[in-house]
């Protein structure tokens, strides 16, 4: 499903990515682990093109992002991969629903059509009682919640998270935990997820550890 084809990434003088490979099966869930500085937030940014790599390639689904440019990235980007952040980026003016909605109306989808798979979305990560509330009446895992059903609005191919469950306590993190495999089980996505969770990471299908840009394990 992803194929990471020497990967460089420099920001002025200072190279962060040294030609980094990897690949990624369809329906795996990934774990990228690392200190600080390690190169793991850059990575999966170039990988969800929301970064451009100084050299090398990275192919989604079959598709080099090299090969797009401007307006066919944006679109690609918005059908194929969904992001989930430690920061939730929930659109304070907006109920849950709406938030959800959101990804599905840029690509064209009917407002009908998409207000009736943002309320299954909604369902499936338990939070359809909440659905006409806006962010700021919910908590920090039922934020994450929505932010994850958002993630999967278009069905995309992979689900990129960055510290998905950094900002949440002990007992929300495991939720979230088991959140991410059931949906990997019922909607067949592929998840890659840099994390400092250690028990995120140990129960992935794999666990890769990034030092200095590059890849060790």
């Amino acid at each position: 499903m992803i194929e990471v084809r020497g990967v460089v990434k420099r920001f002025g003088s200072l190279e962060v990515l040294h030609g980094v490979s990897l690949d990624v099966a369809r329906g795996e869930i990934v774990s990228i682990v690392g200190a600080s500085g390690a190169g793991k937030s850059t990575l999966l940014q170039i990988i969800g093109s929301l970064l451009d790599a100084d050299a090398g390639d990275v192919i989604i689904d079959g598709v080099s992002l090299k090969s797009l440019r401007d307006d066919r990235l944006s679109d690609f980007r918005n059908k194929h991969v969904g992001f989930i952040f430690q920061s939730y980026h929930l659109l304070a003016e907006f109920t849950a629903v709406e938030n959800v909605m959101m990804p599905m109306l840029i690509a064209g989808v009917g407002r009908g059509e998409a207000r009736r798979r943002a309320e299954e979305l909604l369902d499936m990560v338990a939070m359809s009682h909440r659905r006409e509330h806006k962010p700021a009446t919910l908590s920090g895992g039922e934020q994450q919640r929505v932010a994850i059903a958002r993630a999967l609005a278009n069905a995309p191919s992979v689900v990129l998270a960055d510290e998905p469950t950094g900002n949440l306590d002990s007992v929300t993190r495991e939720e979230i935990h088991r959140l991410f495999f059931e949906l990997r089980d019922r909607t067949g996505q592929t998840f890659v997820i840099v994390t400092h969770d250690e028990s995120l990471a140990n129960k992935s299908d794999r666990k890769i550890e990034m030092r200095d840009g590059e890849i060790i394990l």
